[in-house]
């Protein structure tokens, strides 16, 4: 990974999301609707993670920096400490 802080969060989300829609669905009571909600909680848990995912990659290189003017940019060059 390009930045070694993000490491850990992203094995956090991954095994939470992991196990909500990998472990959780084989544990739902048999009923009318366990299909439904099985396919409930896998499709949460990948919108979630996808949802996750790109918001934190979307912050590592985000597409446009601040705009700034002229004499501020002269200012932080020169005067800033």
């Amino acid at each position: 990974m390009a930045y070694g802080g993000l490491t850990v969060p992203f094995i956090v989300m991954s095994v939470f999301w992991g196990m909500v829609g990998g472990v959780l669905p084989w544990l739902v009571p048999k009923g009318p609707n366990r299909g439904v909600i099985n396919t409930m909680l896998v499709t949460c848990a990948v919108c979630c993670y996808l949802f996750w995912l790109i918001a934190i990659l979307a912050q590592l290189n985000p597409l446009f920096g601040p705009q700034l003017s002229n004499e501020t940019i002269w200012y932080l060059r020169f005067d800033w400490p």
